[in-house]
């Protein structure tokens, strides 16, 4: 029986023939994992994210390169459970499979809390949310910029709100999508185009309510700092009374749903005309008290002097 020598590797040869056989596997040139992030490490010189990728029984080595995670909208952290999206190859180096990772998203909601946390404190801490930068809902304005989406319940709750209550007052609308990737910059979009034409007096912005994942979009820190930046007041108005999102904390006034968004929008008529009356009445009687005074006055200027009137003067 003839034996057959192996061939003799040199250890970079092997680390690049099983790099070969993986980068060449289909399945793993693209692929979704899902674990909790353990061992994280943010290299300060590089930039680029190092971690462990974990699950109840399996670990896997991942990294996640400075161009990738520029365009990540949170900071991942140890204990985060998150979707990562990439490829799998061999550091040829050290002989080690990892995952490369493409990009990152939450799972489950106490991710999405986690970030949420992040996001708030940090913008808190920037000044976003002081009271000294909110700009002042005007009384009665004459347009009012809507940016939500056209076909929710939000819009017709809105729409029949200010009918009721102001009908004078004109409605300009931005349909936008409100959840969804082409939502956020749907809304940036909106806003910086009700800036730009100074065609509204206040803006509402907001959607009806949803779980926390359809209200995401809200959170968004693009979105939060076009909020602050534009020079028109903006009312966030978004989900339930119990849902508050990063727009909330940012804005110049928030309500807790789109109905209330537009009662704190536009004054209401019956209370305008109370008012107006109110002012009739008062004019009507300063105009009665001033010809009164006036009448009065030409009366004792009118009277005659009494005959045979003798003033006493001091002896001198």
């Amino acid at each position: 029986m003839i034996s057959v020598q192996p061939t003799i590797l040199e250890i970079n040869q092997l680390n690049t023939y099983i790099k070969s056989i993986i980068d060449g596997d289909i399945n793993l040139s693209s692929i979704a994992v899902v674990g909790e992030i353990s061992n994280f490490t943010n290299h300060y010189r590089t930039g680029h994210f190092y971690m462990t990728l974990k699950d109840e029984k399996s670990s896997i080595r991942a990294v996640m390169f400075k161009g990738a995670n520029q365009r990540l909208r949170f900071m991942p952290e140890n204990g985060m459970r998150v979707i990562c999206f990439g490829r799998v190859s061999v550091f040829e180096r050290d002989g080690q499979y990892q995952l490369y990772i493409e990009d990152m998203q939450p799972d489950g909601l106490g991710s999405l809390n986690m970030m949420f946390e992040q996001l708030k404190n940090k913008l808190e801490k920037e000044g976003l949310f002081s009271n000294e930068h909110k700009k002042p809902i005007p009384v009665m304005p004459s347009k009012v910029g809507v940016i939500t989406s056209p076909t929710g319940a939000g819009l017709r709750d809105i729409l029949n709100i200010i009918e009721r209550r102001f009908p004078l007052c004109e409605v300009i609308l931005a349909p936008v999508e409100v959840q969804g990737e082409k939502s956020a910059p749907g809304m940036i979009k909106a806003l910086k185009q009700f800036d730009k034409l100074q065609c509204v007096d206040v803006i509402i912005i907001g959607r009806g309510g949803g779980a926390i994942e359809e209200l995401w979009s809200f959170n968004d820190e693009e979105l939060a700092r076009t909020i602050f930046d534009v020079s028109i007041p903006v009312i966030s108005a978004v989900g339930h009374e119990t849902d508050f999102t990063i727009c909330d904390f940012v804005a110049d006034l928030r309500a807790p749903t789109p109905s209330a968004a537009a009662e704190l929008a536009v004054v209401d008529k019956r209370e305008l005309i109370k008012h107006i009356l109110f002012l009739k009445e008062s004019l009507k009687q300063s105009i009665e008290n001033l010809i009164a005074n006036e009448e009065q006055k030409m009366a004792i200027s009118r009277t005659p002097p009494v005959k045979n009137q003798r003033f006493l003067t001091a002896p001198s």
